[in-house]
């Protein structure tokens, strides 16, 4: 009752209206369709009061009386509840429903999408490149370290903090797929993994094909079989750094380099991208194959052979392909 003898004393002496009048009206305008047109976006910053706030609204046309909507927001102590953040307000939406929005938290959620594959400096120019985030990245994180997927966040979220969830998300994903991996795999880490993981993830984009790409580079392993990975040439030539921007050539495969896997055996020291899930998944669960070579077929996919000389026809197949502009 003296809440509302508070709200019909303010809405007689600004209105002129009658003690029921008064509270008819202010209750109409408080709970009926606001003036907004259309979907509007406001951003309500840190240590904002409840005047600066509702004087935003005002401005943004999703409230015509700023000193209503404050009112109604102490009367029914709410005031005291409001949350800072990036708002999304529906065209006609009440001062109700906005304080409500307000009160609930219901920020606008933003997404970002690392792709698989990236590398780490790569995951790190977009981050700094979304300027709806906070914070100061410090240098990029380890190679493999992050796994690629669509993290949701909020205006003003800490770079920093979207990087833990990366990593954190890498962290549960070893949880759960290390344990299942197939029995006498050539590796004997998460890590080594990782790094060869993301070599299948930079040699094809088809998730199909990655299984039979981890094989072969599984076969090749257990052979004593270099890798002769190309992705592995351009990381040992650009750090990860960027693209190389031109074909490799014959004197690139020679380079002396530990993460050029025409030069040496085995794996190379760490990952050169991030893989994503389905890469891990293929180098733990690879297909069954006895192929030892693959090479690109033309049509966005790969000819696999178990032996050099069936290869180096699909090579030949491959090279008349590219010579006829495909």
């Amino acid at each position: 009752m003296r809440k509302l003898l508070i709200l019909a004393a303010v809405l007689i002496s600004v209105v002129g209206l009658s003690a029921g009048g008064a509270v008819f009206w202010g209750y109409k305008v408080y709970t009926s369709p606001g003036p907004l047109t259309e979907d509007t976006r406001i951003l309500v910053k840190p240590g904002q009061g409840l005047r600066q706030i509702a004087h935003s609204l005002q401005n943004a046309g999703v409230i015509e009386q700023d000193w209503l909507f404050s009112l109604a927001a102490r009367l029914s102590e709410k005031h005291t509840a409001l949350k800072a953040g990036e708002y999304e307000f529906a065209a006609h939406i009440s001062p109700e429903g906005a304080l409500d929005k307000l009160v609930r938290n219901e920020t606008v959620v933003r997404s970002i999408t690392i792709p698989e594959g990236l590398t780490s400096p790569a995951v790190w120019a977009l981050l700094q490149g979304e300027d709806t985030l906070g914070g100061e990245l410090g240098p990029p994180a380890a190679e493999g370290s992050l796994l690629p997927e669509t993290y949701h966040f909020s205006y003003g979220d800490d770079r920093k903090a979207l990087v833990r969830r990366m990593t954190d998300s890498m962290a549960a994903l070893r949880q759960e797929l290390w344990p299942s991996r197939q029995e006498n795999l050539p590796f004997k880490s998460w890590e080594e993994a990782v790094t060869l993981a993301s070599i299948v993830e930079k040699e094809t984009a088809l998730a199909s094909e990655r299984p039979m790409i981890a094989r072969v580079f599984i076969n090749r392993l257990r052979k004593g079989m270099r890798l002769q990975s190309d992705p592995t040439v351009v990381f040992a030539l650009t750090g990860g750094e960027g693209e190389l921007g031109r074909p490799l050539t014959r004197q690139d495969w020679k380079v002396d380099n530990p993460y050029n896997t025409y030069v040496i055996r085995g794996l190379p020291p760490g990952p050169i991208a991030n893989p994503g899930r389905a890469a891990l998944a293929a180098v733990l669960q690879p297909a069954e194959t006895d192929a030892l070579y693959f090479v690109a077929d033309g049509q966005g996919g790969h000819a696999f052979a178990k032996t050099l000389r069936e290869h180096n026809r699909n090579v030949a197949r491959w090279r008349k392909i590219k010579a006829n502009g495909g």
